[in-house]
């Protein structure tokens, strides 16, 4: 695990939990002490974990060469600066072995570019693999090749298909993947109506999670759309509704982000849901802990099991 920021340290305790040893390594002066601080939140979040075992698995390191020896899977999990994450690769593949799966949690930076100045054998090795916040509790992890070889992409969708995520893979590379930009299609539509004064920022988010948040848990925009014609399904659904859709794209708002916009977003969400460390921390555990129930509820039903909770 290269990089003990939020994402790099959920990571850690998802692999620790499934029984893998885990190597943090990252440049901090505290990466013990960062390891001990955020096990205790994690682990509550990971239904059936425990601290101490996870800790037991996880050996934290500044020296990368040692993190990465023997290493079967490498996660980095760096600042998302391009020349930063090329010269991180090219030393974690002077390190790593040579048949070492070089994953890479960008959210925005392909693998081609990480990729570009690589020998051709470690190019094939890499690729992205990118999580939805948090790691530990959200299935997705985008698997997004490169110049990847295909025995690589299959060895990485079943290895965090093994983890209990859902792995998907993306065919085509594009900035920020697939579900980074329908966030943040959302989010500009949502900044835009609460700039207007159509809602503020809670009601916006109170409307979300009481319609679209619970429809898309559980069946995507296109078998939706697809339901919503009732028998007649999308090809309904596209005749009758299709042209007004298209005319509401162009209605749609292009808010700038300059400083009254997020004065504003900012102060209407503080107010909401409050701000620094215990504000943080309260609601984070309240996240993971409805994530975890809708998790538990949707595999319950997926497969025939006992969901109750």
């Amino acid at each position: 695990m290269v990089g003990a920021g939020t994402i790099g340290l959920a990571w850690a305790a998802l692999f620790a939990h499934a029984g893998l040893e885990v190597r943090v390594t990252d440049p901090r002066d505290d990466l013990d002490a960062a390891v001990d601080d955020a096990l205790p939140m994690l682990a509550e979040s990971i239904p059936g974990a425990d601290v101490t075992a996870l800790r037991s698995r996880i050996t934290a390191t500044d020296d990368l060469a040692e993190a990465v020896e023997n290493a079967q899977l490498v996660q980095e999990n760096g600042p998302e600066r391009l020349e930063f994450k090329q010269q991180l690769f090219a030393e974690i593949a002077r390190h790593a072995p040579a048949d070492a799966v070089l994953a890479s949690s960008s959210s925005g930076i392909v693998a081609s570019a990480i990729a570009a100045e690589l020998d051709e054998d470690v190019a094939a090795r890499l690729l992205i693999a990118h999580p939805f916040n948090p790691p530990q509790v959200v299935p997705l992890v985008e698997i997004v090749p490169g110049a990847t070889a295909e025995e690589v992409v299959q060895q990485a969708i079943a290895f965090y298909r093994d983890l209990g995520k859902t792995p998907v893979r993306i065919h085509k590379e594009v900035d920020g993947s697939v579900a980074n930009r329908l966030q943040s299609a959302l989010l500009r539509e949502s900044i835009s109506l609460v700039q207007q004064g159509v809602v503020s920022a809670e009601e916006l988010d109170t409307v979300m999670k009481a319609s679209l948040g619970g429809r898309y848990a559980t069946i995507g925009p296109f078998e939706s759309f697809h339901l919503g014609g009732g028998p007649g399904g999308i090809r309904h659904m596209m005749a009758h509704l299709g042209v007004g859709m298209a005319d509401r794209w162009a209605e749609l708002g292009r808010p700038e982000l300059d400083e009254p916009t997020i004065t504003s977003i900012v102060e209407q969400t503080e107010a909401a849901y409050g701000a620094g460390p215990e504000s943080y921390r309260e609601r984070a555990r309240l996240r993971d802990r409805k994530h975890n129930a809708l998790n538990h509820a949707l595999f319950g039903i997926e497969t025939g099991a006992d969901a109750t909770i």
